[in-house]
């Protein structure tokens, strides 16, 4: 009896484990198991059904954001003491250490274009300064080695030896250095003949360069289009000769029967050109050779023109000729167009005599590429002051340094001292750069 007793307890025991278990049921003693009702154990708790994994969403690829640069210096006005630096021992020219203080910059542009104030009129004439100026090709040379890729030669210089120098010139560029756009004067008979450039690594991708039938160049850079133009208020005459018409772009208006130039005035076919190149062009970029000599203030003519430039679509207003810098402004026009615009970048090399010759600009600009397009970054777009460097005894060139680097020493021995009769100090450098440029300047290397 009381192992019968034993084995009941043992067997009550073993139902109530299974019932909690729910691998038995009070019908089900031995432990076999009974139908439950569907998503419910034997308890009459709902059981867990765990739910499929949601299908993730693709993360979007974010846009490859990249900037694109320029950078363009003023007029290389090659006087005989800079003509006769680049002399080397065995009777040669070379002219690459014009720019070996400004290489940093050019390798980090992507588009970089300098003013070639003086005419390669072709060596076998000789070589002048002013006020008739002829300079050796090798000029071209160096500035070819040097990375610029576009070069101007509309100004007031680019008669200087004639239409035979003009030809010469424009010969030599096509000829000699392919891979570099030059605009401003052209050399074949006939008006407006277009050229076609070579390709050429420009940034991080192939770009070539062409110009069409109205002179206009077109550069491609990183996906973008950018449209150059270049003329000259006039090749330093007040009547043009009609062999010469076709052969420089003239920014004032002039009759077409008699050559009489008007400064006040801008020439028509200029809006047109930026009208075409509009139509064409991401950016459009004007460099005019304008103002007045010596002047740090933009004249009202170049306020004028530089407006309606604005209104008939240039994104880009770069301006040479005056010697002396002037300042960066917005301009804001009517029809809602905006451009920026560098009255005058002064000069890149000289060997003037007044101080505030000596004082220059690099103009900078920076694109920004997001997925909204191509904008202009204003923070890292502006002049940066640079200074020129030349010694005496005789008149030879030393340098083109950054005005933020530039020393008092350095300006104590300035050869502009003994060879133009003038003192220098940084301290007026710095005004000067202050007076002109004001919070516009750009400190090297870009924040």
């Amino acid at each position: 009896m009381k192992s019968d007793r034993h084995i009941r307890h043992l067997a009550a025991l073993l139902t109530f484990f299974l019932l909690l278990t729910g691998c038995g049921s009070p019908a089900d003693p031995v432990g076999q198991t009974a139908p439950v009702e569907a998503e419910q154990n034997v308890l009459g708790i709902p059981a867990y059904t765990i739910p499929p994994s949601p299908t993730p969403e693709p993360t979007p690829t974010p846009f490859p954001e990249y900037d694109i640069s320029l950078m363009m210096v003023g007029d290389n006005l090659m006087h005989l003491g800079l003509i006769n630096s680049g002399l080397q021992q065995d009777g040669s020219y070379d002219y690459t250490m014009l720019f070996e203080d400004i290489s940093g910059q050019l390798q980090a542009a992507d588009i970089k274009i300098i003013n070639q104030e003086t005419i390669l009129g072709g060596n076998d004439l000789g070589f002048s300064g002013y006020p008739s100026f002829n300079s050796p090709t090798e000029v071209g040379d160096g500035i070819a080695a040097a990375g610029f890729n576009v070069v101007l030669h509309a100004s007031n210089h680019a008669a200087d030896k004639k239409l035979q120098g003009l030809k010469h010139c424009a010969a030599f560029w096509q000829e000699q250095h392919p891979e570099v756009l030059m605009l401003g004067i052209r050399g074949e008979d006939g008006p407006n003949l277009p050229l076609t450039g070579t390709s050429r690594t420009v940034g991080d991708e192939t770009a070539g360069w062409q110009t069409d039938e109205r002179g206009i160049g077109y550069m491609t850079v990183k996906g973008f289009t950018f449209a150059l133009l270049n003329y000259t208020y006039g090749p330093n005459m007040e009547v043009i000769p009609s062999s010469l018409m076709d052969h420089v772009n003239i920014l004032c208006d002039y009759n077409r029967q008699n050559g009489q130039l008007d400064f006040t005035t801008l020439n028509p076919q200029v809006l047109e050109d930026i009208a075409a190149a509009r139509e064409r062009a991401d950016v459009v970029i004007v460099c005019p050779h304008w103002g007045t000599e010596y002047t740090t203030k933009p004249s009202g003519y170049q306020e004028k023109f530089a407006l309606q430039m604005t209104e008939a679509g240039a994104d880009i207003i770069i301006g040479t000729h005056p010697h002396v810098v002037q300042p960066m402004e917005w301009i804001q026009a009517e029809n809602g167009r905006r451009a920026l615009c560098f009255y005058s970048l002064g000069n890149y090399v000289s060997t003037q005599k007044q101080g505030l010759c000596m004082l220059e600009a690099m103009a900078w600009i920076t694109f920004h590429v997001d997925e909204n397009g191509l904008s202009i970054t204003e923070q890292k777009s502006g002049p940066i002051p640079l200074v020129c460097q030349y010694d005496s005894g005789p008149v030879r060139f030393e340098g083109v340094y950054l005005l933020q680097d530039y020393t008092q020493e350095q300006a104590q021995n300035h050869g502009i001292r003994s060879y133009g009769g003038v003192t220098i100090s940084l301290d007026e450098l710095l005004e000067w750069s202050s007076e002109v440029f004001g919070d516009t300047a750009l400190h090297w290397p870009l924040d």
